[in-house]
């Protein structure tokens, strides 16, 4: 069992009807369900916990990451509303092991540039046609169970370059039918914990009601839960 916590901005849905006609109970309860319960129906039995923007600590409080195993962040018009002392603590508990899977525009999100140490700019343009979202590391853990690729009907395309590090490992690589290519599947580690960069997941299209992706988010909350591990010690010894 994974400790699970989604945090969203929750604002499209709220002032957008072409957003709340996709989303109607905000993303955060969509993934929330994908990673409840498996195409074949068996539940996780993950726990799960939704957080948002406009909550007290944007519902990111001192408690709520210390339980956390894995936190998803899906952000995108108010990046800079997040609170500055909240980073910090998002910071500190990934480098102490919390996973992180960062989605879609989440990429400007101060937790994501602070850990990356980027500026994390990408091109991007709304409606970039179909994508082919390309396995491109098929022995990796998120990759479990997924045919060779993965075809989105209509998505937001973003495009090289994309002003990040070098991943630890690349899993997905985009093609869209405007001949853009994308990292679209970044692992990294920070400190302790292991961080996943997952591009599909624009608020206007339909991608999380998708079960590939919706698989793809099951196996990156698996493979971003904390280990046991030999205990790290610094500073001076005796």
């Amino acid at each position: 069992m994974v400790d699970v916590t989604i945090w969203n901005e929750f604002r499209h849905e709220r002032e957008d009807d072409a957003v709340a006609a996709v989303y109607p109970d905000g993303i955060h309860a969509t993934i929330a369900d994908a990673l409840a319960e498996r195409a074949d129906g068996t539940k996780t039995g993950h726990e799960l916990r939704t957080a948002t923007l406009d909550e007290p600590e944007h519902g990111l409080t001192e408690t709520v990451l210390e339980s956390t195993d894995v936190l998803l962040w899906w952000g995108h018009e108010a990046h800079d509303e997040v609170a500055d002392e909240v980073v910090d603590r998002v910071q500190e508990r990934v480098l102490e092991g919390m996973g992180l899977i960062v989605l879609h525009s989440g990429h400007y999100s101060k937790p994501f540039k602070r850990l990356m140490g980027t500026t994390c700019s990408l091109q991007y343009r709304e409606d970039g046609g179909t994508e082919r979202l390309w396995v491109v590391d098929p022995g990796h853990p998120i990759a479990d169970g997924l045919e060779g690729s993965i075809e989105l009907p209509r998505t937001e395309m973003y495009g090289e370059p994309f002003d990040v590090p070098e991943p630890d490992r690349l899993v997905f690589n985009s093609w869209f039918e405007g001949g853009e290519v994308f990292r679209s599947g970044c692992c990294y580690r920070r400190g302790s914990g292991r961080l996943f960069y997952f591009r599909p997941g624009h608020e206007t299209y339909p991608i999380y009601e998708n079960e590939a992706i919706r698989r793809v988010l099951r196996n990156a909350v698996e493979w971003a839960a904390p280990r046991e591990g030999a205990p790290r010690t610094f500073g001076e010894r005796d």
